[in-house]
């Protein structure tokens, strides 16, 4: 597993500040009062926090059945049932929606915001308002360059464009010529740098494919079809782990040779590099993005820190073959990774 060094080394350090803290208060265990806070395992054994009973919201931009969130909220709920939070969680792939969600739980008097970036002018407003409230905010996953604009506290997640970029370097050493980057939802700006950032790098030529993310088989249809016309395409680069599969069945119809490989990583993904089906997959550690996120809001309240000085707090992105399975899958089994 190949990893950008100063991600690793970010990472290291804001989980190095949350333990610190864990072990002056003594609350390094799980354990949670509501059902909602109910943390899948993963989490270490003990009490919950002694800490004042906090109400922290997350908003994301995921779309329906996308497993990459499931696996931020498992973060999330371990690290909420250790810092005695009440954790609540609402999504919609649409901006206009998403600033709906983030405003109705404004109007719950929540004491922290957790929100992705993705369609970042559609929440710009809203974020004001929470500012204006004294509500601390904590972005994650997508927009980081708007973050700290909007008024974050800080930033959690990958660099988008240095993970494309590290994709694009990864398909010159398989010595791939023509690449298909798949698109599952138009306007949102961390994978239009994914794709910009595989283009920057990459020696051969990128075309860019936008399909309809909430539609599988429209998405698979659509793959096809690419893969047909385009005989020449040696590489398909898709930009979350569901695509991936669809890409391996749209291959297997279209009866192309070319090399799948996807940004995000879950279960199937680790079952589809073991099985050759995917060559590598980009993983940036959404568990963690969940878990911090929490984690900073917490230590925010009591302690008065802020994970990163500031800064972006980098997950990833770290580069995983097949030679990564027998790490990776009793984590990815539990939904941890």
């Amino acid at each position: 597993m190949r990893t950008n060094r100063k991600a690793a080394a970010r990472a290291a350090a804001a989980l190095l500040t949350a333990c610190a803290l864990a072990l002056v208060t003594g609350c390094s265990g799980s354990g949670g009062k509501e059902s909602e806070d109910k943390a899948d395992d993963g989490g270490g054994g003990g009490t919950a926090a002694t800490t004042p009973r906090m109400k922290i919201a997350m908003v994301t931009h995921s779309g329906e059945g996308d497993t990459f969130w499931d696996i931020v909220q498992s973060g999330a709920k371990v690290a909420s049932a250790k810092d005695n939070v009440q954790f609540l969680y609402a999504a919609n792939k649409e901006g206009k929606e998403q600033a709906q969600l983030i405003q109705s739980y404004l109007d719950q008097d929540v004491d922290g915001l957790v929100v992705s970036l993705a369609k970042p002018e559609a929440v710009k407003a809203v974020l004001a308002k929470a500012a204006a409230a004294g509500v601390p905010v904590v972005t994650i996953n997508s927009g980081a360059e708007f973050s700290e604009p909007f008024g974050a506290l800080s930033h959690i997640g990958q660099d988008e464009a240095v993970a494309g970029e590290a994709v694009g370097e990864e398909l010159n050493k398989r010595g791939k010529k023509k690449a298909l980057c798949v698109i599952h939802e138009q306007g949102n700006v961390s994978l239009e740098a994914r794709c910009a950032g595989v283009a920057k790098t990459f020696e051969g030529t990128v075309e860019n494919l936008n399909v309809e993310g909430t539609n599988m088989p429209a998405s698979t249809s659509s793959i096809e079809a690419k893969l047909q016309s385009g005989t020449d395409i040696d590489a398909v680069v898709t930009l979350g782990a569901p695509f991936a599969a669809a890409s391996v069945k749209a291959k297997q119809g279209s009866g192309s040779g070319a090399e799948i490989n996807t940004f995000d990583l879950n279960a199937d993904v680790v079952k589809q590099l073991k099985a050759k089906e995917i060559g590598f997959a980009v993983d940036q550690q959404p568990y963690l993005q969940g878990y911090l996120a929490i984690d900073e809001l917490w230590l925010h309240k009591t302690n008065g820190n802020v994970i990163g000085g500031g800064k972006p707090v980098l997950t990833g992105p770290a580069l995983v073959t097949e030679k990564d399975v027998p790490a990776l899958e009793k984590f990815t089994a539990r939904g941890t990774r």
